[in-house]
């Protein structure tokens, strides 16, 4: 995988596989651009494929985790850092350039995210507004500074929200709940997020590094195969019925239950020790 100063954030490897993604426009509130999304999409595939990488953590720069799109940088403003991808359209230009843009783009980097194998964790260090907010929601964890506010509130400018965070919001809090949240077009505090269920966790902001980095260590070191499998049977549990649900998750446990992980958990249970797992990754 590649790391370094990328178009609109830094990527560094952290130690025990950890990915760190931190945004880095802060004086743009950490807003998106295609060019942003597209380096993005390109280095969580990188990811992905990479078997020294085992989580992601996504974070910002200053009092943003990111304010949604940037709409002047979307007009050619400089943002540093080195293209992963270089040469991209701005689109959103008519009707179908919006419609490609969001496809090809803004949702294929939150479907990027919410369908990788590997678990992943949004630190949100400030504002989450629309794109911020939808990319926070398809991270499977998320960690909240105390001064963190989040919120979709396109109908503010009579917008949509138009990449996924609709979908999102519904599984996570039910209609009646999705529905007051957007047609008010609420921001929510960091305390009003862990209430309604958007975070698992509110840390002083101080402390919001340390806990996504303890967190992300955690599930860094447990039974990578095992916890890829989990991740995937409980996301396609929610749209299954009861019987493609079983049927699911015991083709996969096929595959777990004769993996070296299981049988080291089972041996370090008996010898009454931590169990070493994830040997097959070797050095990675």
């Amino acid at each position: 995988m590649d790391t370094g100063s990328f178009t609109g954030f830094n990527l560094e490897l952290r130690d025990d596989g950890i990915a760190w993604f931190q945004f880095s426009t802060p004086e743009r509130l950490n807003g998106m651009t295609t060019a942003i999304k597209r380096d993005l999409i390109e280095a969580v595939t990188q990811a992905q494929m990479d078997n020294a990488v085992r989580v992601l953590v996504f974070t910002g720069t200053g009092r943003a985790f990111c304010a949604g799109d940037d709409l002047k940088a979307y007009q050619g403003a400089k943002l540093g850092g080195t293209p992963l991808v270089p040469g991209i359209a701005p689109g959103h230009d008519s009707g179908i350039g919006t419609y490609n843009g969001l496809r090809i783009i803004s949702q294929r980097l939150n479907t990027a995210v919410r369908t990788l194998d590997k678990l992943s964790i949004a630190a949100i260090n400030g504002i989450a507004i629309q794109t911020g907010f939808s990319l926070a929601l398809s991270c499977d964890f998320r960690i909240a500074a105390d001064t963190a506010r989040m919120g979709s509130a396109t109908l503010r400018f009579g917008l949509l929200p138009d990449e996924g965070g609709q979908y999102l919001l519904l599984q996570m809090m039910g209609l009646p709940k999705t529905l007051d949240f957007l047609m008010r077009k609420k921001i929510v505090t960091a305390d009003e997020a862990l209430e309604l269920g958007l975070v698992s966790e509110v840390v002083p902001a101080e402390n919001l590094e340390r806990a996504a980095m303890d967190m992300a260590t955690e599930l860094a070191n447990g039974p990578q195969v095992s916890m890829r499998l989990l991740k995937r049977s409980v996301y396609n549990a929610a749209e299954l019925t009861w019987d493609q649900a079983l049927d699911e998750i015991a083709a996969k446990t096929a595959i777990s239950d004769h993996h070296p992980d299981a049988r080291e958990g089972v041996t370090a249970f008996h010898e009454k020790r931590d169990a070493k797992f994830n040997e097959w990754l070797g050095s990675a």
